[in-house]
């Protein structure tokens, strides 16, 4: 091999690595789990694991069968994890769709059952004759799926006066990088004149060299494949207006003692004064200097101690589920936080002043 091909050998399998890495990093090392950060470190394995085959069997034409229907068996993956991508990038899902699902199973199934039916080393000419094929198709339909669930946003990139977000970008050069590695895979696999079998690799580690410079650059990853909704404008109360939601809130809170409630949430309680959740956290946190949290135990304490003072009969356990704490060691701690001292010894010192 002269130095040529060793330059061109480092730089295309060290493209396979570093997508290898990137993708097990969005698999497992994000901090929040989107489901369209697992579905691109799913299309990044199976393309590093499909371009890996490509390199070292450009550079090393005795690479062992089994290697390559590896790397085919990642291929027919591709498309479907591009596919994914797109969608729950596009709209983010809170959970995985059962047909999605299903339809990961029974590609994993037909991978199985056609790899150990009929293995590459035996079966060398029907693999490149039909499976290949039939392979590349699969990935081709899943890429126009692709094309159609993000058109739109595709259309946007040749208009001018439109500033595209972060997440428009990155989800259009995903397709767009994918969309150039099938045509160079594909141009390979009917022999066209202009096309290299190792062209698929160096397309596939330029596309992921500029993508992890750019992922340098910034300092939230988790979210930056997602075109997430925009939060909404909380409108400012004027002081008179929050004194009137501040009385309703406490009104609500005493008459029905909603805070008696474990799992109170804070929509559930905007609902009982008729504003929204952004207005109710804007409410607390602007005009009381609290956040919900920190209302709602302040309500529980305060109930605690009245019951510490007139009913020696409950234990303090069953005083903070009473009150609405879910477990022992949280009314403790909030209990420790507001009062400055612990139920236990809250409860002596009020059994001593009443003794006296």
């Amino acid at each position: 091999m002269n130095t040529g091909k060793e330059i061109l050998f480092f730089f295309s399998a060290l493209g396979a690595f570093n997508g290898l890495i990137l993708g097990l990093f969005l698999l497992f090392f994000t901090k929040k789990k989107y489901l369209a950060n697992y579905f691109l470190g799913a299309l990044l394995l199976a393309l590093s694991i499909r371009v890996g085959k490509s390199v070292f069997l450009y550079f090393d034409g005795k690479l062992p069968k089994i290697y390559l229907q590896i790397g085919l068996s990642a291929c027919f993956f591709i498309g479907p994890f591009l596919y994914f991508f797109v969608r729950s990038a596009i709209k983010p899902l809170v959970k995985l769709p059962k047909s999605w699902i299903w339809t990961l199973v029974l590609l994993a199934a037909l991978t199985l059952i056609i790899g150990i039916g009929f293995p590459y080393s035996a079966y060398s000419g029907l693999w490149n004759s039909y499976f290949a094929k039939i392979i590349y198709l699969q990935w081709f339909c899943f890429l126009v799926a692709s094309g159609f669930v993000i058109h739109s946003l595709l259309g946007k990139v040749f208009i001018r006066s439109y500033q595209m977000k972060p997440a428009e970008t990155w989800i259009c050069m995903i397709f767009t990088g994918n969309a150039i590695i099938f045509l160079f895979y594909f141009s390979s696999l009917i022999n066209a004149p202009f096309a290299s079998y190792i062209s698929g690799a160096i397309a596939f580690s330029l596309i992921l060299y500029l993508a992890v410079t750019i992922l340098f650059y910034r300092k939230k990853t988790d979210e930056l494949f997602l075109l997430l909704p925009a939060k909404p404008i909380v409108k400012k109360l004027t002081e008179s207006d929050a004194a009137l939601w501040l009385s309703k809130l406490e009104k609500v809170m005493v008459e029905k003692a909603l805070y008696k409630n474990p799992d109170l949430k804070l929509h559930e309680l905007s609902g009982e004064i008729q504003i929204s959740g952004h207005q109710l956290s804007a409410l607390l946190n602007e005009h009381l200097g609290k956040n919900f949290t920190t209302y709602i135990n302040e309500f529980r304490i305060a109930e605690a101690c009245r019951m510490m003072t007139i009913d020696q009969r409950f234990t303090l356990e069953a005083i903070g589920y009473e009150v609405g704490f879910n477990s022992k060691s949280t009314f403790f701690a909030a209990f420790k936080k507001l009062k400055g001292v612990t139920p236990f010894n809250y409860q002596q010192a009020t059994n001593q002043s009443i003794s006296l």
